[in-house]
């Protein structure tokens, strides 16, 4: 029996030996055949290409194909990146995503050339000044957009509920983010609006409800979340934390074992248990999904307006030795409920659309926060 048991573990280490070098054999046939690719087309296309930039579009490739929100970096890119999470950069105003080869609008951001211009969440970017969008890299498409602070670009757009392509000619500026803004409604609602999680944000937060909480008068609070299109997961941690008592924020689950986190709420209320109503619509991703998911499970928060985006996936930047660098999904999280908003979003628990359809609300200018302000008067 000993000897059967011997003879198992022996064919069984072979078997795996032969699997392993047979996994390693295909991966080097197909570099081999990338080289091979490569060399014809250097050879045999109809126009002289840069063989750096195909490089790139092939790295770039290779990243899409696992999700529309990994993707290539080169060093100028990178380096535009880091500027903007620090709340300050030029360009139109949008966040993007590709998706099935065309350039998705997860949302504009407020006070910018494409929120000013019209452009709406779940937009379709077909054409960049003329050119077609489709089958081109998310990277290639960005670059198509990029120019001198003060000049202008066309974009068409398909929208839902539209036949017909829409024009923008849109003026490029330099972004300033001011991501937390602040008023008082009617005397006795704290409005907040955020517009973006980058690393200002929760200090700036914390400090606009302290000056808010120096009003005797406040009863309650509303959080405006819409087109608010995510960034830094620290700091939707830190801001959902500014609502609760205890209780879990939102967990990460990771191919590596290690690396699966949970994060918990710490004890402080700064708004001291008042009732607040958080404002979404399709335009709220990320990092906002996880503020309003979290207060929903919670029963902190009353969520009105629309569906959320569903972007449910952390994605880490990863710097090459080119100083460039890879956007990398490395894990999803989840809801206080075990939930994923992956491609689902965050149901509101009152829904309202953009136009007041859903309650034939009679507003001119912003029918969603008219009827949050109806709902905590009463």
């Amino acid at each position: 029996m000993k000897n059967y048991a011997i003879i198992f573990f022996i064919i069984q280490s072979l078997t795996f030996t032969t699997f392993s070098f047979s996994a390693d054999n295909d991966i080097y046939k197909k570099i081999d055949l990338f080289g091979e690719v490569l060399k014809k087309i250097n050879e045999e296309y109809v126009e002289e290409i840069n063989q750096s930039e195909s490089m790139d579009s092939a790295i770039n490739g290779l990243l899409q194909s696992l999700d529309p929100y990994s993707a290539y970096m080169s060093p100028e890119i990178f380096n535009e990146m880091q500027t903007e999470t620090s709340g300050e950069f030029g360009g139109l105003g949008i966040e993007v995503s590709m998706e099935s080869g065309v350039v998705k609008v997860i949302s504009p951001i407020d006070d910018t050339p494409a929120s000013r211009a019209g452009i709406k969440a779940g937009d379709y970017i077909v054409k960049i000044e003329g050119i077609q969008v489709q089958g081109k890299s998310l990277s290639e498409a960005v670059d198509l957009m990029r120019g001198p602070v003060g000049s202008s670009i066309e974009l068409t757009i398909r929208r839902r509920g539209e036949n017909k392509a829409l024009k923008f000619n849109i003026k490029r500026e330099i972004i300033e983010i001011q991501s937390v803004k602040a008023d008082l409604l009617d005397n006795n609602i704290g409005y907040i609006r955020l517009t973006s999680f980058n690393e200002n944000s929760s200090q700036q937060i914390e400090k606009k409800i302290k000056d808010l909480e120096e009003n005797k008068n406040i009863k309650s609070y509303i959080l405006d979340l819409r087109n608010n299109p995510g960034g830094l997961l620290s700091q939707a941690i830190r801001i959902t934390d500014f609502f609760l008592d205890n209780g879990e924020i939102v967990s990460t689950k990771s191919r590596k074992a290690s690396e699966n986190r949970r994060m918990f709420a710490k004890k402080g209320d700064l708004i001291n248990g008042k009732t607040l109503i958080v404002l979404i619509n399709y335009g709220s991703a990320s990092a906002s999904e996880i503020v309003a998911g979290a207060l929903k499970d919670h029963k902190r928060a009353i969520i009105v307006g629309e569906n959320s985006y569903g972007k449910g996936s952390v994605q880490s930047i990863i710097p090459l030795k080119n100083k460039g660098a890879i956007r990398l999904t490395v894990a999803k999280y989840y809801l206080p409920s075990g939930k994923s908003i992956s491609e689902v979003g965050v149901s509101p628990d009152i829904e309202v659309d953009e136009e007041g359809k859903k309650f034939r609300i009679k507003s001119s200018t912003d029918n969603q926060l008219n009827y949050a302000i109806k709902l905590l008067n009463g």
